[in-house]
């Protein structure tokens, strides 16, 4: 059975749930040697930390950040998304407002909603949640975003910031991850990262992360040849493919760390990651549950950059006015 050092449970506070869970199954004891990391404890720190730091805004006279929150058609799963994030607005004290338009909007309505909401001085954030009805373009929809509201770390300069490692707005899953990670008390340096997924908006900037942070990573994707032979090597193992059960429990190396980043629903209903949890929490040292792991992580990080965002605004206001009255 793997054992975790005590000193990583005192850097987690109450964010992290000791796993040494019993199961029944197959009709017999089945013991899991995994630390679960507790992703609604995490996210709900970083909220409370967001809404302390706005309180403080008001109290001296500073106005709260604004996210604008489009919503086009009426996908059920962005609907659901779009309603917690609109919550965990209302919770930290942040002025949300909602365009929910038609399935059949254009283009160029789209477009122009993002341009008036750039010059929205009350607007911190922008967000347009994905996907997009087939007929409109996402790439040029988040390009039209100004990088300074660019809150989902979508846009093509906060990624080359982040390559650069000169980030600014970070993209919410991956940073999440890294806070996640961090939280447990990963030093990453001379750590094997594997990223399972290279997707634009978790595998390829997660990979980002993880050398910003000073991991070794390894990046593979559909074409990877050998899946096994990666995983069985990570020290840290993140998951984020959106197919149940992608990566077998007896892969995972003893000792790993496991982020699952999927989530699937089965047909029965059950919601459920890409790695075989039960087996994987036998072998990891530190693995995240679906649901309750990385999903609350993407709403909190998502607030508390809408704040970054508005005291960079405050920031660049000051000064214009200070140049102004030179």
């Amino acid at each position: 059975m793997v054992k975790t050092p005590d000193r990583l449970f005192a850097a987690c506070g109450n964010s992290i749930s000791h796993a040494k869970i019993t199961l029944f199954k197959n009709n017999r004891l089945s013991d899991m040697s995994a630390q679960i990391i507790d992703g609604k404890a995490i996210a709900a720190d970083v909220r409370n930390q967001v809404r302390l730091d706005i309180e403080e805004r008001l109290k001296n006279k500073q106005r709260a950040p604004g996210l604008a929150v489009i919503l086009v058609g009426l996908d059920p799963a962005s609907q659901v998304y779009v309603r917690k994030k609109r919550e965990a607005c209302d919770e930290a004290g942040l002025i949300s407002k909602s365009y929910d338009l038609d399935e059949n909007t254009d283009q160029q309505t789209l477009m122009q909603l993002i341009e008036e909401l750039n010059n929205d001085a009350s607007i911190d954030g922008i967000l347009v949640q994905l996907p997009l009805p087939g007929h409109i373009d996402d790439t040029l929809v988040l390009e039209a975003i100004h990088p300074d509201k660019d809150v989902d770390g979508f846009h093509p300069y906060n990624i080359g910031r982040l390559a650069q490692r000169m980030p600014e707005l970070r993209p919410c899953t991956p940073h999440g991850v890294i806070h996640m990670l961090e939280t447990i008390g990963e030093t990453f340096k001379g750590r094997h990262a594997v990223v399972v997924g290279a997707s634009n908006i978790v595998g390829r900037p997660m990979n980002l992360e993880l050398l910003l942070a000073g991991a070794t990573v390894t990046v593979t994707h559909r074409f990877t040849k050998d899946l096994e032979s990666y995983v069985a090597d990570a020290d840290i193992l993140i998951v984020a493919v959106g197919k149940p059960g992608i990566v077998k429990g007896e892969w995972v190396k003893p000792g790993a760390t496991v982020i699952d980043v999927g989530i699937n629903r089965l047909p029965n209903g059950k919601l459920t990651g890409d790695v075989d949890f039960e087996a994987a929490a036998e072998r990891a040292a530190w693995i995240t549950p679906v649901p309750g792991g990385v999903g609350p992580m993407t709403v909190a990080m998502l607030i508390r950059n809408t704040l970054q965002s508005a005291e960079k605004h405050d920031l660049n206001a000051a000064y214009l006015a200070d140049e102004t009255t030179a």
